[in-house]
């Protein structure tokens, strides 16, 4: 390679994105084209074209984006950030045609809350958060804001969403806590008339917003979960002015109940109305907080003495219900609902069938990717994603969600898959270690109390008989597998500190182990004793083993990639591998050849083994990123972030590997099965057997055929349950909390000394 070529970084692309934003409030929208979902991911849009799956993405924010808006032909989109406190957050257009840039601005402070397009496409209208509380009127054509001001009066709460009206183009509506305002803008003067609509005694909170074609009424949703319906009285002119005739409110509504009497047979929607719909024949779609979708129509009915201000005046025709709290509505193909969901997913609903036609579209993680694995180094199709309360497999080439395993109020910090590929390996932080199947995801075994912080690390031999676990209290646990045994065969305490990762080497003789105690550990796999100690002024987070065995590659909290010997211990060099924060994960493709970090830069790097150097950098987190993982294949990374969000990303082909045939150098191939198999000992506790008849390589063909994914709830395990202890494990490690504290002080001590001792 030369000198050149060495100098040139080249850019990761994303082939694909799995995840969507659910806690942007109307974040999913649909292109009038009725083919494509426009939504955002980070500080990306997503263009999702529906028949073929195919994404496409628009880079140019530099913070999370906050809203998102379409035209009304749906020659442009719109999209508003985020930023940090004191800094000024980005408005940009861009051209659907070209999937470029067009313009962008930042005159709001901190957020961008709300965008609308006028009907004409000439204005783009845009509402600051409660940082700025500014409306701006941006001219498209000319490149300029034409007008501001202030969104709301110093008597009420902050404005939360602006709407255009569909045949006026100068005018528009803002509503928020307690306010509720019509705008008219004055192209000639330069300024915004505004107008309060008329609402008498009522105090709420106004959420979505919909108006007819006619421009005529507008129904606003509350959060007290009613819907108000306002009279606009606009000009039947377009281009008139602003109208004499103030807004006025004809009725606040709620459901009507006719099992109870009249006076209490009114029914509002439990956490609010977070968005609505008018459909052509007039019927109203309701969005509410609890997950509730109706379709209503207004009784003929007149309320002259109700006692309330809140009337019956909805009757629903059919509803459906689904998880989480609802944050955005919207019609595809005038027969299909689209709801999206704070829980990170995307349903389907058909306007005949309520009850019969929900199914889930797209769905992710909620919260932080602690790991994501691979099945094997030949088997590239399906990916695994750790992260709270739940285990996901993914297909790669359809990026759809095949199997989900739940097990409620907890997390998995990691997971592996076993050689074989009947069973999918994990650990919790309840302390319990689980295996599920890979096709139904039915609990194999569980070993409770496996450590007694919680279980952080996992890796497996190639025979699939020997796991090693590392926990939240710094001990590593050997355990023998078998399958209808666990037994726990060694403890190894060495560390103080949380263990983050442990990796053993291709022939299964050894295991190394990183803390954030300042060591990482070289473990004799056979002999179960230590056999050397990395140390460096840094908090390791990841370690792995060469292909051969013969270097270890970690990375930590200073911002340094270290090459060690596994021979000595030795360091043989060190990289800078960020600029800005910890790497939270590294690894290697299947020779070795490259490997990949990441970390809280929110940088994804590729880098060239033997130079040391960067060979490519992929851009698109919009938080920390926690996983990253080299495909068998070579031929793509997956990484996971903080936020939830998983990214593919698509491997130059000029770093591509060939894989070698498995009889020759893989790394399966020079794995031994003789590393602790006759080490045999007394069990924990019996579980369900295994299903012998499962494999992780038939989970893409059994779900080739259903668009929905396989969901599995885990049933409870005794974490107070204690594995059962052999005469020949170390019981300081399993003794009461008063001795195992002063075992680990007196371990400590010792720790240090060696460490001050090397050093010196």
């Amino acid at each position: 390679m030369s000198s050149e070529e060495v100098g040139e970084i080249t850019n990761l692309e994303p082939a694909a994105i799995i995840g969507f934003d659910g806690h942007v409030i109307a974040g999913l929208r649909v292109h009038p084209d009725q083919k494509h979902l426009v939504f955002p991911l980070g500080n990306e849009i997503s263009i999702y074209e529906l028949e073929t799956n195919r994404q496409t993405f628009l880079r140019g924010h530099t913070n999370t984006i906050s809203t998102v808006d379409i035209s009304p032909t749906g020659k442009m989109v719109a999209s508003g950030q985020t930023n940090h406190m004191g800094f000024r957050a980005y408005v940009i257009i861009w051209d659907w045609q070209s999937r470029k840039e067009i313009s962008r601005y930042e005159l709001h402070r901190v957020k961008v809350q709300s965008l609308c397009f006028s009907s004409n496409e000439q204005y783009l209208v845009s509402l600051g958060g409660k940082d700025c509380g500014s409306i701006i009127v941006w001219d498209i054509e000319q490149n300029i804001a034409i007008c501001g001001t202030i969104a709301t009066k110093e008597t009420t709460g902050d404005a939360l969403n602006v709407c255009a009206l569909r045949q006026r183009w100068t005018v528009f509506v803002s509503g928020g806590d307690q306010n509720l305002r019509v705008w008219h803008i004055d192209r000639d003067r330069k300024r915004l008339e505004v107008q309060d609509v008329a609402v008498g005694k009522l105090r709420r909170e106004f959420t979505g917003m919909c108006i007819t074609e006619d421009d005529e009424i507008l129904y606003v949703g509350t959060m007290s979960g009613d819907i108000v319906k306002i009279r606009l009285n606009v000009s039947s002119n377009p281009n008139a002015s602003a109208q004499d005739k103030l807004p006025v409110l004809l009725g606040c509504f709620g459901k009507h109940n006719p099992r109870k009497p009249v006076g209490k047979d009114c029914e509002k929607y439990h956490y609010g109305v977070r968005d609505l719909l008018i459909l052509p024949n007039g019927c109203l779609v309701i969005a509410a907080g609890d997950g509730t979708i109706d379709m209503v129509q207004e009784r003929n009915v007149n309320f002259k003495n109700y006692n309330s201000p809140t009337w019956p005046q909805l009757t629903s025709i059919q509803s459906a219900k689904i998880g989480g709290v609802i944050t955005s509505l919207q019609i595809v193909n005038k027969t299909s609902l689209l709801i999206g969901t704070n829980g990170c997913e995307i349903y389907a609903l058909e306007l005949q069938n309520f009850k019969t036609s929900l199914r889930l579209l797209k769905t992710c993680h909620t919260n932080t990717v602690y790991d994501i694995p691979f099945h094997s180094d030949n088997f590239s199709l399906v990916f695994a994603t750790a992260s709270h309360e739940s285990i996901r497999i993914w297909s790669t080439s359809r990026m759809q969600e095949l199997l989900r395993i739940v097990v409620p109020n907890f997390a998995s910090s990691s997971i592996v898959f076993s050689r074989d590929g009947k069973s999918i390996i994990s650990a919790w932080n309840d302390g319990v270690i689980r295996a599920f199947t890979p096709l139904t995801g039915k609990l194999i075994y569980a070993i409770p109390n496996a450590h007694n912080k919680g279980c952080s690390s996992l890796d497996v031999t190639s025979n699939g008989k020997i796991l090693v676990s590392g926990g939240v209290e710094g001990q590593v646990r050997v355990w023998k597998i078998e399958p209808y045994v666990q037994s726990m065969i060694g403890v190894l305490k060495e560390h103080y500190g949380p263990i983050e990762s442990v990796h053993i080497n291709c022939f299964d003789t050894e295991v190394v182990s990183a803390s954030r105690d300042g060591s990482c550990v070289i473990w004799d796999l056979i002999r179960l004793t230590r056999k050397h100690v990395i140390f460096a002024h840094t908090q390791f987070i990841a370690a792995q083993y060469w292909t051969n065995g013969v270097q270890i590659l970690t990375a930590g909290s200073d911002k340094l990639i270290g090459y060690w010997e596994a021979f000595d211990g030795s360091l043989v060099r060190e990289v800078e591998g960020s600029k800005s924060g910890p790497i939270n994960a590294i690894d290697m493709n299947m020779t070795g050849e490259y490997f990949v970090s990441a970390g809280t830069d929110q940088i994804v790097r590729l880098w060239d083994y033997q130079l040391g150097t960067e060979v490519a950098v992929g851009i698109g987190h919009a938080t920390s990123i926690t996983s990253a993982r080299y495909s068998p294949n070579g031929k793509f990374l997956v990484t996971g972030s903080s936020d939830g969000g998983v990214f593919v990303w698509t491997v130059p082909e000029k770093y591509h590997i060939k894989i070698p045939s498995p009889d020759k150098e893989g790394k399966n191939a020079n794995r031994k099965t003789n590393s602790s198999d006759s080490a045999t000992r007394k069990t924990v506790q019996y579980r369900p057997t295994r299903n012998a008849n499962e494999n992780v390589r038939e989970l893409e063909s059994a779900r080739s055929n259903r668009s929905d994914c396989q969901i599995s709830t885990c049933p409870e395990v005794d974490i107070n349950a204690q594995p059962t202890i052999d005469p020949c494990v170390d019981t300081a490690s399993l003794a009461d909390d008063t001795e195992r504290e002063e075992q680990q002080q007196l371990e400590t001590r010792s720790f240090h000394s060696q460490k001050s001792q090397i050093f010196e």
